[in-house]
C-alpha cells in the first residue's frame, strides 16, 4: 500500500468548468442531477413556494446557530453565515449575515469533492470541518466552516454550509491574530476538510483535536456543535421538501434560482455602458515594524453582459496582509451582492457566473502558501472589495437609470483590537479573549441623492450588530466610559457620508493585573473609505491607549468624561499592526471608520449643514472650514457663508496656480452623457463641467484629466476627521490631493494618498 503526500499547490481552490469537475469526482459517489429538460419539473407556483422555503431554511440555520453558540461573536455581532448548494457546490441560497464568509464556500465544496470523494469518501450523514483559506473554508483561519452533504435515495443531492468566526484557534497570540508573523506557521494552523461527523456521529477524536488548539475550547466546542446542528436541521427540512415535491422538482427549482439570478444580473449589465474603470488603494504596514504602503490595483472591464476584474500590478505578498484567491473572490462577492444585485435574489451561484478574475500569483490578493494570511478578510480582501465598489459606482454613475444605486465607500475595513487576560472580578481567575465588536457600527457611504446612514453597520454584513455595552461589561472585566457617534467623522460632500463612532474602555475597578492588546487597522493614513465625485473620505481610523488617566475614575466619578482631553494622562498611538497592554490606570480608545462623501462639500445645501450642526453630526468649525457654511445662533449667516465659500474657492485656485474663477451657474449643455455629479461628455467627445460649462478636454484616453486643476495639501485640509501626522505610521509623504474643474474650481476628485499616487487618467481611459 502506498500513500501520496500532497504538495502545497494541491491545497488550493479555483473555479473550474462543470465537466472538468465531474471528471475529478470519484465514480463511486453517485450524484443527483437533472437533465436539460429540468424546466418541465416545475410550474410557477411550485417554484415560488419552494424558493421561499429554501430562503426560510437558510434563515432558520442562523437562528439555530445563534441559540446554541456561546460566543458573542455569533450571538451579539452576527459574524457568521450559511448557504444551500447543489450537488457540485454552486450556491443556491445564502444568508444575509457576513456575505464575505460565503464568497468561497462553493470552492471549499468543489475541493472536497475532488479530494475527498475517494478517500475517506463522502457518505450520508457525513460532515467536513475546514478553516483553510487556500481551499475556501473561511477567509482566514479564524473562520471555520462545516460542509454537510445531503443524500436522497443514495445520491448526493446537495450541500449545506455553516461558517462562523471563532474567537481563538491557537497560534502564538490570543485571538489567533499575530501581527508579527512571518508566514502561516506563525499563525493558527489551517485545516483542510476533514470528516468531523461520520454517519451522523460526531468523531470525538477530530472534535477533541479541534478544540485542543484553542485557548477557549468551550466556546469553540459549542460553535462546532451549533454549526453541525444548523446543517442537520437544514438537511432534514430540505429532505421534507423533497418528500413533498420530489427530488427532481426541488433540484429544478434550485437550477432555476441560479439561472434567474444570472439572467437578471446579465440583463442589468447589458443596460450599463461598456468600458474599463480603474482604482488604486493601499494597505498600510504589512506587519509589526513595517512602515510601508502596499498597493492594490484593479481594472474592471464591462463588456455586454459580463465583468472582468483585473488585479495585475498589485503588490507582492508580504507580512500578514495577504489573502489567497478565495479571499479575493469573496471581496468581489461581498461588494457585488449588495451594490449590484440588491434587487436580485441572492442565488450566488448564478451571480458568480457573470464575472471573471485575472490576477498575478504571489501577490497580497492572491497569496501562495505559506504566506501569513491572518489579516486576509479585513485587509486585502476588504481592500479589494472597496476598489470594486469604487469602480462599480463609477460605472453606475454614468447611467441615469442607475444613479440611485451609486454609493461612496462605506467603512473601509474593521478596526481589530483583541483584548485578553485573566478576569479577576469577584476573586475569580477565568481567562478571556475577545475582539472589541463595538466597531461593527460603521458609517455607510453617501449616495447621489441621500446622505450615508450613520453608524448603520457594515455593507458586507447586512445583519451586523454592535453588541450591547452592558453585555460586553458583563462578559469581560471592562467598563465603557462612552460609546457614541463621533462628530465630523462622516466624509464631507454634497451628500455627507454616514458617521462612525468611538468607544472608550477602562478596566473594571475589581480587575487586577494587565490585559494584553493585539491591534490591526488599515485606513489610518491612506483612507479606505473614500468619497466619490469630489467627495472627501471619511475619518481616519484611530486607536489609542491613554496612560495614567485622571482620578477619580469609575466608582468615584461624578461625571462621565466627554472626550479624550478630559481623561488626562499620556496618549500612546497604537500602530497599524502591533501589540500593547491595558493597565488599571489606562483607557483604550477606538475610533472606527465612517462612510465617504459624494460630491463637492462646497455644493452642499447650507440648510443641510445647519441641520448637521444642530444634530452634532458636524462641528461649527468644520461647517465653516470644510463646507464653507457659517452657522450663528442656530441659523445660517447667508452673507458670511457666501464670503467664506468664495474664499475657499480662491484658496483652491491659488493652490492650483490659477488666478480666475468662472461663476457657478446652470449652463445649457443640451443632451449630454454624465460621467458623474460634476462632469458630462458633449457630442464632440469633450468633457465639460456641469456647474459652469467649462470645456475641459477630450474624454478619449482620459486626456481631459491633465487639464484639471490640481492641488496637493496637508491631509488635515480634508477636515478635522483626518489624522494629522502620517509619519506616525508610514515613511511615505501623504497629501490631500484634489482635482478641480479649471473654471469654477469645483472638486471632481478628492483623495488622501501618497504623493506618488497616479493621476486618475486610467479611470476614464477606456470609457466608451
Amino acid at each position: 500500500m502506498t500513500s501520496r503526500i500532497p504538495g502545497a499547490d494541491e491545497f488550493t481552490s479555483r473555479p473550474m468548468p462543470r465537466e472538468e469537475l465531474l471528471r475529478q469526482i470519484s465514480p463511486s459517489l453517485p450524484l443527483h442531477q437533472v437533465g436539460d429538460d429540468w424546466a418541465e419539473h416545475v410550474d410557477a407556483l411550485t417554484y415560488e413556494v419552494v424558493r421561499h422555503r429554501l430562503w426560510a431554511i437558510t434563515q432558520e440555520m442562523g437562528e439555530t446557530l445563534r441559540r446554541m453558540s456561546g460566543s458573542h461573536v455569533v450571538t451579539e455581532s452576527n459574524d457568521f453565515n450559511f448557504s444551500i448548494c447543489d450537488e457540485l457546490g454552486e450556491q443556491v441560497q445564502v444568508g444575509t449575515y457576513n456575505i464575505g464568509l460565503i464568497g468561497s464556500m462553493d470552492l471549499a465544496i468543489t475541493w472536497t469533492l475532488r479530494h475527498r470523494s475517494d478517500n475517506p469518501g463522502i457518505a450520508e450523514g457525513d460532515m467536513f470541518l475546514c478553516n483553510d483559506p487556500w481551499i475556501g473554508g473561511g477567509l482566514h483561519q479564524n473562520d471555520a466552516a462545516i460542509l454537510a452533504p445531503i443524500f436522497h435515495d443514495g445520491e448526493l443531492f446537495g450541500w449545506t454550509t455553516a461558517i462562523a468566526h471563532q474567537v481563538d484557534l491557537g497560534g502564538p497570540r490570543p485571538g489567533s491574530f499575530s501581527p508579527s508573523a512571518q508566514d502561516v506557521f506563525g499563525e493558527a494552523v489551517p485545516t483542510p476538510p476533514m470528516k468531523v461527523v461520520r454517519g451522523g456521529v460526531l468523531q470525538r477524536d477530530i472534535a477533541d483535536a479541534w478544540v485542543r488548539r484553542s485557548r477557549l475550547p468551550h466556546l469553540v466546542g459549542l460553535d462546532l456543535r451549533a454549526k453541525i446542528a444548523a446543517n442537520k436541521n437544514a438537511a432534514e427540512q430540505i429532505l421534507r421538501l423533497i418528500t413533498k415535491y420530489g427530488a427532481d422538482t426541488v433540484k429544478s427549482v434550485m437550477r432555476r434560482m441560479m439561472d434567474d439570478a444570472e439572467r437578471r444580473l446579465r440583463a442589468k449589465l447589458e443596460k450599463l455602458p461598456d468600458g474599463t474603470w480603474s482604482a488604486v488603494g493601499y494597505q498600510e504596514q504589512s506587519r509589526t515594524g513595517d512602515r510601508g504602503l502596499h498597493a492594490i490595483k484593479v481594472a474592471m472591464t464591462k463588456e455586454a453582459d459580463r465583468l472582468v476584474f483585473d488585479f495585475r500590478g498589485t503588490a507582492g505578498q508580504t507580512g500578514i496582509i495577504n489573502c489567497p484567491y478565495p479571499g479575493l473572490r469573496a471581496g468581489i462577492v461581498f461588494t457585488m451582492l449588495p451594490l449590484l444585485a440588491g434587487d436580485i435574489p441572492w442565488a450566488a451561484g448564478g451571480l458568480m457566473r457573470c464575472f471573471e478574475i485575472i490576477t498575478d500569483e504571489d501577490t497580497i490578493t492572491n497569496a501562495s502558501f505559506p504566506a501569513a494570511v491572518g489579516k486576509g478578510p479585513f485587509g486585502p480582501a476588504w481592500g479589494s472589495g472597496n476598489l470594486v465598489a469604487e469602480v462599480l459606482a463609477k460605472m453606475l454613475d454614468a447611467e441615469p437609470d442607475h444613479r440611485t444605486d451609486v454609493q461612496s465607500i462605506c467603512n473601509g475595513t474593521t478596526d481589530l483590537c483583541v483584548v485578553s487576560g485573566v478576569d479577576t472580578r469577584g476573586g475569580g481567575s477565568k481567562g478571556f479573549v475577545s475582539p472589541i465588536f463595538d466597531v461593527m457600527a460603521g458609517g455607510y457611504g453617501a449616495q447621489v441623492y441621500h446622505d450615508g446612514v450613520d453608524t448603520g453597520g457594515r455593507l458586507i454584513i447586512p445583519s451586523a450588530r454592535a453588541p450591547d455595552v452592558e453585555m460586553t461589561e458583563y462578559l469581560y472585566p471592562l467598563v465603557a466610559l462612552w460609546r457614541r457617534e463621533q462628530t465630523d467623522s462622516g466624509g464631507p460632500g454634497r451628500q455627507r457620508g454616514g458617521m462612525s463612532g468611538s468607544v472608550c474602555y477602562v478596566q473594571h475597578p475589581d480587575q487586577e493585573g494587565t490585559m494584553s492588546l493585539v491591534v490591526s487597522g488599515t485606513g489610518k493614513v491612506a483612507n479606505q473609505n473614500v468619497g466619490l465625485a469630489g467627495g472627501y473620505p471619511g475619518n481616519s481610523q484611530l486607536d489609542l491607549v491613554v496612560r495614567g488617566v485622571h482620578e477619580p475614575q469609575l466608582a468615584q466619578a461624578v461625571t462621565i468624561p466627554g472626550h479624550l482631553g478630559e481623561l488626562g494622562g499620556e496618549i500612546e498611538v497604537l500602530p497599524c499592526e502591533g501589540e500593547s497592554d491595558l493597565g488599571p490606570g489606562d483607557a483604550l480608545y477606538l475610533h472606527w471608520q465612517a462612510g465617504g462623501g459624494y460630491g463637492d462639500p462646497l455644493l452642499r445645501s447650507p440648510e443641510s449643514v445647519r441641520e448637521d450642526v444642530q444634530q452634532v453630526r458636524v462641528s461649527s468649525d468644520a461647517a465653516r472650514d470644510v463646507y464653507g457654511v457659517v452657522v450663528r445662533g442656530g441659523e445660517v449667516d447667508v452673507a458670511a457663508t457666501d464670503e467664506v465659500r468664495s474664499k475657499l474657492r480662491h484658496r483652491r485656485a491659488s493652490g492650483a496656480g490659477l488666478s480666475g474663477l468662472t461663476p457657478i451657474s446652470t449652463p445649457e449643455l443640451g443632451e449630454v452623457r454624465r460621467l458623474d455629479d460634476n462632469l458630462a461628455v458633449l457630442d464632440s467627445g469633450t468633457v465639460a463641467c456641469v456647474h459652469c460649462g467649462t470645456e475641459i478636454g477630450p474624454l478619449a484616453g482620459g486626456a481631459f484629466v491633465a487639464a484639471l486643476a490640481r492641488r496637493d495639501a496637508a491631509p488635515t485640509e480634508a477636515g478635522p476627521h483626518i489624522w494629522h501626522d502620517p509619519l506616525e505610521y508610514v515613511d511615505a509623504e501623504i497629501v490631500f490631493r484634489q482635482l478641480f474643474c479649471p473654471g469654477c474650481l469645483t472638486a471632481v476628485h478628492s483623495r488622501v494618498v501618497p504623493v506618488d499616487h497616479p493621476l486618475p487618467v486610467d479611470e476614464y481611459r477606456s470609457w466608451a
